[in-house]
């Protein structure tokens, strides 16, 4: 095992989240022979990739790899793309996220989505989360929305810290907690997935512990996939983990195989900083 190999295992030994999750819970996603097409530019090349249920799956990769349009595969977030036209099948609960029968909105419910920069609404904080809730009709009366607002902030982490101050602007927050903000706005809608796109990467150490701490709490109630330029990250904080490279799903497995024994040499290549 190689230098590189053996920080991956420190990081993975020291969250215990990856050796704790020896058995997988049933996948929450299938997708098979998923090809994405900008015009006449290939974007991604028949990806088979199953995602269990309950757990933290990790997509890596260089950047222009796929991973992120990918991710954009399954809330179908590619269909606002002018030219953008996706092949293949994916389920989400074995149902086919591009069944013509499905409501995209309806879709985007179940799968919420936390993107790379922290976006909350010019709104307040309670109406920030409120949102969501509202335009999908989950509370009956003011109080069931105030109950929503509430619990959705405690499950982010953020409660003890904006208790006092929810009617006021959610961009007044720090940038750690903007994003914790866009994370109970996420799950204010009883999503069953939530996907997030390098929801780390502009946020400082601190902070982006916080969110991490916060990744693996919802991990019990939710099945996550993330998008991270940071293996330390995927490594603490997921269970299983795709390598793509150049629009191919190179390999993916156990978080533990693919850091420490990956079966292709260019996962290796990436992995020990040869590329990528």
């Amino acid at each position: 095992m190689n230098d590189q190999s053996k920080a991956f295992t420190m990081e993975m030994d020291k969250s215990g989240s990856v050796a704790s999750d020896t058995v997988m819970n049933p996948h929450k996603v299938t997708s098979r022979k998923v090809s994405v097409f900008y015009g006449l530019k290939q974007a991604l090349f028949d990806i088979d990739l199953d995602i269990p249920d309950r757990a933290v799956m990790a997509l890596i990769g260089p950047s222009g790899c796929g991973k992120s349009t990918f991710l954009r595969c399954l809330n179908r977030m590619n269909d606002t793309i002018p030219d953008c036209r996706v092949t293949g099948e994916i389920k989400v609960d074995g149902r086919d996220v591009h069944d013509p029968d499905l409501d995209v909105v309806e879709l985007r419910g179940r799968v919420g989505m936390v993107f790379q920069k922290p976006n909350p609404f010019p709104k307040s904080i309670f109406e920030n989360i409120a949102y969501g809730p509202r335009i999908h009709g989950l509370a009956r009366s003011k109080s069931d929305l105030e109950e929503i607002v509430i619990s959705s902030l405690e499950k982010a982490g953020l409660l003890s810290e904006v208790k006092d101050r929810i009617h006021e602007p959610g961009t007044g927050l720090s940038g750690g907690q903007q994003q914790r903000l866009c994370i109970a706005r996420a799950i204010a809608v009883n999503p069953e997935l939530i996907l997030m796109d390098e929801p780390c990467s502009a946020l400082d150490p601190i902070a982006t512990a916080k969110v991490e701490e916060l990744i693996d709490e919802l991990k019990k109630n939710y099945c996550i996939v993330i998008v991270t330029h940071s293996m330390q990250q995927a490594a603490r904080v997921s269970q299983r983990t795709a390598f793509f490279h150049l629009g191919i799903l190179v390999e993916e497995g156990s978080t533990a195989d693919i850091f420490t024994n990956p079966t292709d040499k260019r996962t290796q290549d990436y992995i020990t900083g040869r590329f990528g």
